[in-house]
C-alpha cells in the first residue's frame, strides 16, 4: 500500500505566496509510485480545503488555489481531518507553511495531537526558531556569537516612542535592522540609517507583530548553512548569494534574476569546518528535527556573527536550502524530500515508545 502525503500549503501568513512556490515544486518532485498525493490548500483566512488529486503535467500556483466548502475554520479543518485525513492505512504530512500560523508550532501541535508523522521540526522547536526574540535568547545561552540586539514590544512603544528611540540610539546605534519578531523571508524589516528611518521601521514592523527585534547592522557577507537529520544532524557546505544589494528584502530574494549562488562559498581555511559546526550547535540548541537552515554574517575583520535559524526555509528549485545538498552529496531534490519524510516517520516511530501511563 501506498503511504498518503498530505501536503499543507498556503496558510494564514504573510508569507502565504512564498508556500504556495513551495509546494508547486515540491509536488512536481515526489514519487508518486511511492506516495498517494493529497494536497490540502490553506487560505489566508485560515480555511482548509483541497483541490483534490491534481497531475504534475501543467501544474501551477493558480491551480493549487482552491475555494472552501465552509467558512469557519472549525468547520473546515474538521472536514479535512475527519475525511481526507481519517483514511486508512499509513500517512505522513509534509507541512510547506511559511511564517506564523504554520511554521510557529501551531500546526505542529495539531499534528501532535493527531499523532500522525510529519516532516520538519516538533512543537517547541517550531515556536523557538521563529521568534527571533527567544531563538537569540537560545543563542546566548548556548555561547553563541550574535551582533549586538534588543527587543522592543508594542506597550512599551505606546507608552513612550521617545524613550524606545533614545534606547535604540544609545545601545545599537545607526546602521539597525527593525524586524517582525516572528516572521520570514524579510518581510517588515528596514534598514535604518537615522531617526526618521527607525521611526518608520518600528511602526510598520508592529503592523505584522506586537514584538520587535532591533539589531546593529553588521558589515559583511551573508553564509548559510543546510542542517538535515534528527539525533545526528548533518550540515552541508556553507554558501551565500553573490548580489550587489545593501539590504536583501523579500523582493531581492524572490525577483532579483541576477542573483548567484556561490556553493561552496569562498572562506579562509578552518572557517567552513567551524561555520558547519557551530550551524548544527544551533540547531540541537533550539531542539530541531529534520531540517532547518542556519545563517551568519561574516565581517571583513572575519569575526562570524548569527544572524538567524530558519527551521522551514525557502524549497523551491531555486532556494539556497536544496541546492547546497545537492552540491555537498549530491542528493537530488526529490531525494531530498524522500530523506525529510524517512526522518519524520522514524521520530514518529521513536515517539510511539513513550509511556503515557504509569
Amino acid at each position: 500500500m501506498k503511504t498518503k502525503l498530505y501536503v499543507l500549503y498556503g496558510g494564514k501568513s504573510v508569507e502565504h505566496e512564498v508556500s504556495l512556490k513551495t509546494a508547486v515544486t515540491v509536488l512536481h518532485s515526489i514519487d508518486e509510485g511511492r506516495f498517494e498525493v493529497y494536497p490540502i490548500y490553506i487560505t489566508r483566512d485560515g480555511l482548509w480545503c483541497t483541490p483534490g488529486q491534481l497531475s504534475k503535467e501543467g501544474l501551477t500556483v493558480e491551480r493549487l488555489i482552491t475555494r472552501p466548502a465552509f467558512h469557519d475554520p472549525a468547520r473546515s479543518i474538521g472536514e479535512i481531518l475527519s475525511g481526507m485525513m481519517a483514511l486508512p492505512g499509513p500517512k505522513v504530512v509534509l507541512p510547506l507553511l511559511h511564517g506564523s500560523n504554520g511554521e510557529d508550532g501551531t500546526v505542529q501541535g495539531l499534528l501532535e495531537l493527531l499523532n500522525v508523522p510529519y516532516v520538519g521540526n516538533g512543537v517547541l522547536s517550531s515556536a523557538l526558531t521563529l521568534d527571533k526574540a527567544m531563538s537569540k535568547q537560545v543563542l546566548a545561552q548556548a555561547g553563541i556569537h550574535q551582533t549586538e540586539f534588543q527587543v522592543c514590544r508594542f506597550e512599551e512603544w505606546r507608552t513612550d516612542e521617545a524613550a524606545v528611540l533614545r534606547d535604540v540610539e544609545n545601545s545599537i546605534g545607526y546602521p539597525c535592522y527593525v524586524k517582525p519578531a516572528s516572521l520570514g523571508s524579510s518581510i517588515g524589516i528596514s534598514r535604518c540609517t537615522h531617526r526618521g528611518e527607525l521611526l518608520t521601521g518600528i511602526r510598520e514592523g508592529f503592523s505584522y507583530d506586537k514584538k520587535l527585534v532591533i539589531e546593529r547592522e553588521v558589515d559583511g557577507r551573508e553564509i548559510q548553512v543546510a542542517v538535515l537529520g534528527n539525533e545526528r544532524p548533518l550540515a552541508s557546505l556553507p554558501g551565500e548569494f553573490i548580489h550587489d544589494h545593501i539590504f536583501f528584502d523579500f523582493e531581492s530574494k524572490y525577483m532579483d534574476k541576477r542573483l548567484t549562488m556561490s556553493i561552496p562559498a569562498k572562506l579562509a581555511d578552518g572557517l567552513t569546518q567551524r561555520i558547519r559546526e557551530l550551524a548544527i550547535l544551533a540547531y540541537r540548541a533550539h531542539g530541531c528535527e529534520g531540517l532547518a537552515r542556519v545563517d551568519f554574517f561574516l565581517d571583513e575583520e572575519g569575526d562570524l556573527f548569527l544572524n538567524e535559524i530558519n527551521a522551514l526555509p525557502g524549497f523551491t528549485n531555486f532556494s539556497m536550502y536544496p541546492v547546497m545538498w545537492e552540491r555537498t552529496d549530491g542528493t537530488s531534490y526529490s531525494e531530498l524530500i524522500e530523506k525529510l519524510i524517512g526522518h519524520a516517520i522514524e521520530r514518529h516511530t521513536d515517539k510511539q515508545t513513550i509511556q503515557y501511563t504509569r
